[in-house]
């Protein structure tokens, strides 16, 4: 059978690279896109946001997508040294930063030429997140990639033991942390929860209400930008916050309690710059993080002091692979009635 082709239509067509980072979907969306307007990545995030988030819509919900889908759109970036810049999209808008993805666009960056002459055994990636400049270094021997790791925007700890009235389970003690977005992080076990063994829609339901609960409550700020300050989600743990060589478990629900499958990059950063402020885990301390949806595994480490205006942080290296699952064409027939895609809740 010939490859197949779309038949004729009278809308137009967005291209698309699928992979997955520990089980997170990432659709890469490779043509088809209008012209992103504006003077740097963050221009871009709001001209996107305002002026194109239908075709976000398209891509990220069913019928296309479904509702943790998430994606990654590449753009030019105003550094030099960038090699490219990304905007991050899920179901309710536009992340500052996403590790999974960045784990995948480092695989995506050298396999489809975004990076020339690639050297073995390690390929550096520049990727301009809307948080800043995340480098990505990634595995490449024989013209094959493989294990991606990514040095952070600087990470800190925002702010501890904070205590916030959650609705059904009174007075909570949480933590606030950034590793290219902000997190609210509590153990699992407060809430009468097991990371790996509750059923999702309890776990979900709990670091939803502790994300509303904070919101109410703690004023977010960045020294950067005030684009960066807001709460992207809550990282439920299993309270294993010292350091050990045994992994320990989270869960992230971000954006409209979209769940992560993945132990979510951003957030292992953010949790290891969180235990380094409070001494529980040392510099080049490699840590194994397990995603508690789905079992699967990333490493993180600190491995460099330094400042984010008045904050004390750290740079943060985390590991993972990634893999690719397809790719595809997406018709936008104009005569649709459901073209622009929908959620179901």
């Amino acid at each position: 059978m010939e490859s197949l082709k779309l038949p004729p239509h009278n809308g137009s067509v967005i291209s698309v690279v699928d992979m997955h980072t520990g089980g997170e979907p990432l659709r890469i969306v490779v043509s088809g896109f209008p012209d992103i307007i504006g003077g740097s990545v963050l221009a871009k995030r709001r001209y996107v946001r305002e002026k194109l988030d239908h075709l976000r819509q398209l891509l990220m919900f069913e019928p296309r997508g479904h509702y943790d889908m998430y994606g990654a759109l590449v753009v030019k970036s105003e550094l030099n040294e960038a090699h490219l810049g990304v905007l991050f999209m899920h179901n309710e808008g536009y992340s500052t930063m996403c590790g999974h993805a960045v784990i995948a666009l480092g695989r995506f960056a050298v396999d489809y030429g975004l990076v020339t002459a690639p050297q073995s055994p390690e390929t550096q990636v520049n990727i301009h997140c809307p948080c800043g400049l995340v480098k990505a270094f990634v595995e490449y021997s024989n013209q094959n990639t493989g294990k991606v790791r990514f040095h952070s925007v600087p990470a800190f700890a925002f702010a501890t033991d904070i205590t916030v009235d959650v609705p059904g389970h009174g007075e909570v003690i949480v933590d606030i942390s950034y590793g290219g977005a902000f997190y609210a992080f509590v153990s699992a076990e407060k809430f009468g929860l097991d990371i790996s063994h509750s059923r999702t829609r309890d776990l979900v339901d709990a670091a939803t209400a502790v994300t509303n609960a904070v919101k109410r409550k703690v004023k977010l700020h960045h020294p950067s930008s005030p684009d960066l300050a807001f709460l992207y989600g809550t990282i439920l743990t299993d309270g294993k916050d010292a350091f050990s060589d045994e992994p320990t478990a989270n869960v992230c629900v971000f954006a409209d309690a979209q769940v992560d499958r993945s132990p979510t990059g951003s957030g292992v950063t953010a949790r290891i710059a969180l235990q380094y402020h409070k001494g529980l885990i040392q510099l080049n301390q490699t840590r194994t993080f397990q995603s508690g949806a789905t079992g699967s595994l990333f490493t993180g480490k600190a491995v460099q002091e330094t400042k984010c205006g008045d904050f004390k942080a750290v740079t943060v290296e985390v590991a993972g692979h990634a893999h690719y699952t397809g790719t595809a064409s997406f018709v936008l027939e104009n005569d649709d009635d459901l073209k622009n895609g929908f959620l179901l809740k």
